[in-house]
């Protein structure tokens, strides 16, 4: 894979930023009283949000790879 150096940094470090943004907003959804409901049950607001997170981290791994990739 040939991408120009700079352009294989912005990836990477687009993959670095989500992998530390995402979990900390993950943290302070956890806690967020709208998470879970009397019950304790998971609620919609909990649920959009880890797929969100999920799918957000998940694409800020195969961006980091090939940015990577790019760079070997």
């Amino acid at each position: 894979m040939e991408l120009p150096v700079v352009a294989s940094l912005v990836l990477v470090v687009a993959a670095v930023w989500n992998l530390v943004v995402w979990p900390q907003f993950w943290r302070r959804v956890t806690k967020d009283p709208r998470a879970r409901d009397d019950a304790g049950r998971p609620t919609r607001f909990y649920t959009v949000h880890a797929v969100l997170v999920g799918v957000s981290v998940v694409l800020a791994l195969l961006v980091g790879v090939v940015g990577v990739l790019a760079l070997v």
